[in-house]
């Protein structure tokens, strides 16, 4: 059979399937100097297309996964890309073509892959208690080696994982060497099921609540703070009659409310409050924290109506598109009431929102995200400071587009924001990609690096930093300043 790839709108250009794994043993310095205390990995995880979809038709959040690293040491940086070789993988492999159908739709697959996971592993790069994990939510982590990126296979926590699946938005507290996660439909396709667990640096789970979802609903991401942890349900429902008939994984129910979960860490599902509110959805997460009067706020990047267009009403209607607008929801614990607040942050439409990560579930006072996306393909990278309300910005230029950034301290107890900001930069003219290096105090300044890659990365959603001597020793050991 030949290989065939449709001719539609997302596989041109950029977006064309790249199919390649790369290792660059010392990328080119460009512009400016790598800073030598970035001594660590980069890990992202993303989707490309191993094959042409069975079905002709393809939504970006598929296709099988590709870890990428970047690795700094000695101010020179190494790049590498691998498949993430899961059991849909090498199915398809040794079939020489695709075998999977619809994104999460099992009854639309292959009869030849009946009752095989459809994970593609192709969201987010994770490390903890000494493991590198990439994360697709509709499936168990797939371990890949630190160093080469080579597949070890899936990883259950020895089997303390009795949900089917884990979130590819865990938190990892580098401070207290800690990570927080969940499943949602966590015995399986269309269930309510939704459980929450604690793991130590040890590997060891620490808390397990299970609850129910109001609804089978997507929930991509969650948030914490110091005593909880913060679910939100946005009416993006599976109905199982419309899966089996071939229909959409998820459809938007906007005669459905938001629905919130407040759970205490460390408590029962008998502690979790519960608030409510109009239809909205979000893919991501800024931060959450509580501010010691009995209220906790979560700053989101909030659509008003349905992020994701291509699941469509169960009329079939395809619903308007809406900004995503950084929004600070709410929640009083110290009232009898089940409302909550919501009030814009910044007038700049931004996704992919990113802290310093050893400050998250505190009051953060800076945020990095991707912000002025046009429809040409440009985007540039936001620093908010949410004290001043201060936005300044860093734009890669005209024809080109920045991925998620990634803030690096610049010691393991630098002061919050004290250190730098990575982004993969598309050059979608060039058709390659730079690595650029931004001081994350002054990202309007400009790069005080920036490296060239001979080939194109795709796309990567999501991803996480590792100081070196955590990867030699397993266990992060960084420290918030006084």
């Amino acid at each position: 059979m030949d290989v065939r790839f449709p001719d539609i709108p997302s596989y041109r250009g950029w977006g064309k399937p790249l199919r390649v794994e790369s290792t660059i043993d010392d990328v080119e310095l460009i512009a400016g100097e790598v800073p030598r205390e970035l001594a660590g990995t980069w890990y992202r995880a993303g989707p490309d297309r191993q094959y042409a979809p069975m079905t002709g038709e393809d939504i970006f959040i598929d296709g099988e996964g590709m870890a990428h690293m970047f690795r700094f040491k000695d101010g020179r940086v190494s790049y590498r890309s691998r498949w993430v070789r899961t059991a849909r993988f090498v199915a398809q492999e040794k079939a020489g073509r695709s075998l999977f159908g619809r994104y999460r739709n099992r009854y639309t697959n292959d009869p030849s892959v009946e009752g095989m996971s459809m994970g593609a592993a192709n969201t987010n790069a994770v490390f903890h208690a000494g493991k590198l994990m990439i994360l697709k939510e509709d499936d168990l982590p797939y371990e890949v080696d630190p160093d080469t990126l080579a597949t070890i296979g899936q990883h259950d926590y020895g089997g303390g994982v009795k949900a089917v699946s884990m979130s590819a938005h865990p938190k990892v507290d580098p401070v207290r060497d800690r990570m927080a996660t969940f499943s949602y439909q966590a015995k399986g396709d269309g269930t309510t099921d939704i459980v929450f667990y604690e793991i130590d640096g040890d590997g060891r789970i620490v808390d397990e609540i299970w609850f129910d979802m109001p609804y089978p609903g997507m929930v991509h991401d969650f948030a914490i703070t110091e005593h909880y942890a913060i679910f939100p349900f946005f009416p993006l429902i599976t109905t199982m009659d419309s899966v089996k008939a071939g229909g959409t994984y998820y459809e938007w129910h906007r005669d459905r409310e938001t629905m919130v979960a407040v759970v205490k860490r460390g408590g029962t599902r008998e502690d979790i409050r519960w608030f409510r509110g109009a239809p909205t959805s979000a893919g991501h997460m800024l931060n959450a924290h509580e501010d010691g009067d009995g209220r906790i706020h979560l700053d989101l990047c909030l659509y008003e109506g349905n992020c994701f267009p291509f699941f469509k009403t169960p009329d079939g209607e395809t619903t308007p598109t809406c900004p995503p607008i950084l929004t600070r929801m709410t929640f009083d614990l110290t009232r009898n009431a089940d409302d909550f607040t919501k009030a814009p942050i910044m007038p700049v439409p931004c996704e992919m929102p990113r802290t310093d990560d050893r400050y998250q579930g505190m009051a953060v006072r800076h945020g990095y995200m991707i912000c002025y996306r046009t429809g040409d393909g440009t985007s540039a990278i936001g620093h908010l400071d949410l004290a001043t309300n201060a936005f300044e910005t860093w734009a890669p230029g005209a024809r080109s587009s920045c991925q998620e950034p990634q803030f690096v301290p610049r010691t393991p107890d630098s002061p919050e924001s004290d250190g730098w900001l990575l982004t993969i930069v598309n050059r979608l003219d060039e058709n390659h990609s730079d690595l650029a290096i931004l001081d994350a105090q002054k990202i309007a300044d400009g790069p005080v690096a920036l490296l060239s890659l001979p080939v194109r990365v795709r796309a990567t959603f999501h991803g996480s930093w590792v100081p070196a001597e955590t990867l030699a020793t397993g266990h992060f050991a960084m420290s918030r300043a006084a």
